[in-house]
């Protein structure tokens, strides 16, 4: 068994390595199906949202299994 180097990319993760810990991200994946579906050229939009309103349980839903 050789060493082939420090791990860049494992199964479309890009993962980084530094001192404070290891990151995974997607984002080469990301960026390569908004290229695919040309949606870089778009324009983004900005939707409100109440960041203050605080999500609450619906007492009366069913669990489901997912």
């Amino acid at each position: 068994m050789s060493s082939m180097g420090e791990l860049t990319f494992f199964l479309g993760l890009q993962v980084k390595q530094k001192k404070d810990g290891i990151f995974i991200s997607q984002e080469k994946y990301v960026a390569k199906i908004l290229k695919k579906f040309r949606l870089l050229e778009g324009k983004s939009a900005s939707t409100l949202i109440d960041a203050e309103k605080p999500l609450l349980k619906d007492s009366d839903g069913e669990d489901v299994d997912v």
